[in-house]
């Protein structure tokens, strides 16, 4: 299923939530707990130039479409942004993860929410359920291809 980008929209919530850059996780957060009937994502952004390979990412979702709150920071041009999803969360089921991490792991920041083990490598990380493999390698793959890389140069 092909989900669609609303730029508009997405400048609109970052605006509203004062989105901040490099900050995906925590901007999804705010737009999410916003937005009517959205859900919260978590997975990977590409794109073409640098870094040449797909980026941890997260944004929100309402039916078939995207709402990226990082949108304003990202710099690229909305048409050649590519979103591969690892992890959909409602709020309800977000707000109780977020609850139980901040429980379990006080020091840490909750975000992301990675899932229960095993965990699987992507990447460089292990982080993340297979859904989250199998999101990586298809973004990897998209990667290469709007670089026009092939897997050596990585």
């Amino acid at each position: 299923m092909n989900k669609t980008l609303d730029e508009n929209l997405s400048q609109e919530i970052a605006k509203t939530i004062k989105s901040k850059a490099k900050k995906p996780f925590d901007n999804a957060y705010k737009a999410v707990l916003i937005t009517e009937n959205a859900k919260y994502v978590q997975g990977f952004l590409v794109f073409v130039g640098r870094p040449y390979k797909p980026m941890e990412h997260s944004w929100i979702e309402v039916d078939d479409v995207i709402i990226d709150p990082t949108i304003p920071h990202l710099h690229k041009n909305p048409q050649n942004l590519w979103y591969f999803p690892a992890q959909i969360l409602t709020v309800k089921k977000l707000k109780a993860l977020i609850e139980e991490a901040k429980e379990d792991y006080p020091e840490d920041d909750p975000l992301p929410i990675y899932g229960s083990a095993p965990y699987e490598y992507y990447g460089d990380v292990m982080l993340g359920g297979e859904e989250y493999l199998t999101a990586y390698q298809a973004a990897e793959a998209k990667c290469r291809e709007v670089n026009g890389l092939n897997s050596e140069t990585n």
